[in-house]
C-alpha cells in the first residue's frame, strides 16, 4: 500500500480487506447459524413446561399425612411442596441457601440422595407403562446447561423405552423428572439449537469462555456484514450502468451472486447477527440496575409465618368438596400471610388461606391484596397498576418450541410500575401471586434489539403463526444462499493464497 495514498483510499482499502478475510470464517458461521435457525423455528431446545410436569402427577390422596410444622421443622424454610412424584407422597423443602431437601409425607423420614433405583420408579411414574433403563449419573450434558437445574445436580440419565424414546433427567435431590427430550428433539437440535448457540463450546451452566466466545464471533459477523453492505454500494451502478449493461461489475459466476443477494438480505442478516449479540447482553447493557425484591414480597419464610399452617387433610377434602383434583400442594408466604397453592393436573390453580375461620379456597387474588405487598418490591413508590385482560408488547406468551414456550403466562394479569430510575414494570399473576415478569428500562430496550429483531414476536405477528414462519424461512434462505456464496468465495480465494504462498 502507497504511503501516499489518501485517507479515504485507504479506509475503503481497509473496508475490502476486512470484508474479504473476515467473510472466509464468518460466512461459513452464519450459513449455520441460518440453517440452524430455521429448523428451531419448528423444533425447541428440550424443555420440560409446568403443564407437561404437573399432567405426569398421581392425585394426592386423603392420607394422614404429617403437618407441615412436623415436616419443615426449623424457620429457614422458604418453600414447602407436597407431591407424589416418584409414586409415593413426600414434602419437598427448600432453605434460604436455595438446597432442595426430601421426606416422607407420612413417616417423616428423611430422604437421602435419590439413587438410581429411585430415579427409575419416578421415571416410570412420569411415562406410565413404559419400561426404562438408568444409563448413569451426569453433572451436565448438552441439555441439561440451565442454571434452574442446579439444585437437583447430579442428575440421573433414564432412557425410557416408549414409542418417542424419550430421554428423562431425574433430580438426585427430589427424585423427580426435571427434565425430557425425546430423540426426535435430539437428533434435531444437534442441529438447531446445539449448533445455533454454539453449545460444542459450552461446559458448564456459567461460562465465560463460552459467554466471550460467542460475544466475539457475533461481533466479528457485524462487522463482516456491515462492511459487507458498504462494498456492495459502492460497487453498484445507480446512474450509468457498466460495459455488460449490468449495474453489478462481476460477470455471471459465485462474485455476481454474492453481490446480489448481498444487496437484497444484507440488511435481515445485519439484523439478525446484531440481535444475536444483543442477546447475550454484553458488557451486562441490559442487566437491571435495581432487581424485585422476592423476598420482601413474600414477607418472611412460610415456616416463620405458619406456625399452625393449613394441614394437607382438611385442604383437600375442601378441594375436593369443589371437583378441584390436586396434584401438588405449595405452601408460601405473601405479604406476610401464608396460604396454600393447589395446583392440578391441567395446571389450574387454587389459592387457600384460612385466618382464624374456616378454609377458604379462591380463584384468584384480589387487586388490593396483591398491591399492598407489590409495594415491599422495589424501594421505590408504585406510579400506577393496572389489571390488563390481554397480551402486551413484554409480557406474553410463545409456542412451545420457543425459548420462552415453558412459561405459563396467565391472563389476566397485575401490571404495576414504580418510580425507580428504571421506571421497572413488574407483572404478577393473580392467580398464583407469582411475579411473572420484571423489566426496567435497559431490559426493555433489550427486549427490542434481541427479542422483536431476533424473533419477530410481536403480538399481531404472533398472531399467524403459519404467515410469520413462512416470512422467516424465505429470508432465511436468502441469507443462507448469501452465506454460502460467501463460503464458495472465501474457500477459493483462501486456496488461491495458500498456493501462492507455497509457490
Amino acid at each position: 500500500m502507497s504511503s501516499t495514498m489518501s485517507l479515504p483510499a485507504r479506509l475503503r482499502r481497509w473496508t475490502y480487506l476486512v470484508h474479504r478475510w473476515c467473510g472466509v470464517f464468518g460466512c461459513l458461521l452464519m450459513a449455520l447459524w441460518f440453517a440452524s435457525g430455521v429448523v428451531m423455528l419448528f423444533v425447541g431446545y428440550p424443555k420440560l413446561s409446568p403443564w407437561q410436569r404437573l399432567q405426569a402427577l398421581p392425585v394426592l390422596a386423603d392420607l394422614p399425612y404429617l403437618s407441615p410444622t412436623q415436616a419443615w421443622g426449623r424457620t429457614d424454610i422458604t418453600g414447602l411442596v407436597l407431591n407424589a412424584a416418584n409414586g409415593q407422597p413426600r414434602y419437598v423443602l427448600r432453605d434460604a441457601s436455595g438446597r432442595l431437601s426430601t421426606l416422607d409425607a407420612l413417616t417423616g423420614r428423611r430422604i437421602g440422595p435419590v439413587d438410581q433405583a429411585g430415579a427409575l420408579r419416578s421415571a416410570r411414574v412420569f411415562l406410565p407403562g413404559a419400561g426404562g433403563q438408568v444409563l448413569g449419573s451426569l453433572w451436565e450434558d448438552r441439555w441439561t446447561h440451565s442454571r434452574a437445574l442446579d439444585p437437583h445436580r447430579p442428575l440421573h440419565q433414564v432412557q425410557m423405552q416408549d414409542d418417542a424414546r424419550t430421554l428423562l433427567y431425574v433430580s438426585s435431590s427430589t427424585g423427580a423428572v426435571v427434565m425430557q427430550a425425546t430423540r426426535s428433539e435430539r437428533y434435531w437440535n444437534v442441529v438447531g439449537a446445539w449448533l445455533h448457540w454454539l453449545y460444542v463450546f459450552r461446559n458448564q451452566p456459567v461460562d465465560p469462555v463460552w459467554t466471550w466466545t460467542v460475544i466475539a464471533l457475533s461481533a466479528t459477523c457485524v462487522v463482516l456484514a456491515c462492511s459487507g453492505i458498504v462494498v456492495g454500494l459502492w460497487r453498484w451502478r445507480f446512474g450509468r450502468p457498466y460495459r455488460s449493461g449490468s449495474r453489478s461489475p462481476f460477470a455471471a459466476g459465485w462474485m455476481r451472486w454474492h453481490h446480489l443477494l448481498g444487496l437484497s438480505f444484507a440488511a435481515i442478516t445485519l439484523t439478525w447477527i446484531f440481535s444475536g449479540l444483543m442477546s447475550m447482553n454484553p458488557l451486562g447493557v441490559f442487566s437491571a440496575s435495581t432487581a424485585p425484591d422476592l423476598a420482601a414480597y413474600a414477607g418472611a419464610t412460610v415456616a416463620a409465618r405458619s406456625p399452625t399452617p393449613l394441614a394437607p387433610q382438611p385442604l383437600l377434602r375442601a378441594l375436593q368438596a369443589q371437583g378441584f383434583a390436586a396434584v401438588e400442594l405449595q405452601w408460601r408466604t405473601l405479604g406476610g400471610s401464608a396460604y396454600v397453592l393447589a395446583r392440578d393436573a391441567a395446571d389450574r390453580t387454587r389459592i387457600v388461606t384460612q385466618a382464624g375461620g374456616p378454609v377458604v379456597i379462591a380463584r384468584q387474588w384480589p387487586r388490593a391484596v396483591l398491591e399492598a405487598a407489590a409495594a415491599s418490591l422495589l424501594p421505590a413508590p408504585m406510579v400506577s397498576s393496572q389489571v390488563l385482560a390481554g397480551y402486551d408488547d413484554y409480557y406474553y406468551r410463545r409456542d412451545q418450541q420457543s425459548m420462552m414456550g415453558g412459561s405459563e403466562r396467565r391472563l389476566p394479569v397485575l401490571m404495576v410500575q414504580f418510580a425507580d430510575a428504571g421506571r421497572t414494570r413488574v407483572y404478577i399473576d393473580l392467580y398464583t401471586g407469582q411475579v411473572e415478569l420484571g423489566l426496567d428500562r435497559a431490559q426493555r430496550v433489550g427486549r427490542w434489539l434481541f427479542s422483536l429483531l431476533h424473533s419477530w414476536d410481536l403480538g399481531p405477528m404472533l398472531a399467524i403463526a403459519w404467515r410469520r414462519q413462512a416470512v422467516l424461512v424465505s429470508l432465511s434462505a436468502g441469507g443462507l444462499l448469501l452465506a454460502l456464496s460467501g463460503v464458495v468465495i472465501g474457500w477459493r480465494r483462501a486456496r488461491k493464497s495458500l498456493r501462492s504462498r507455497r509457490a
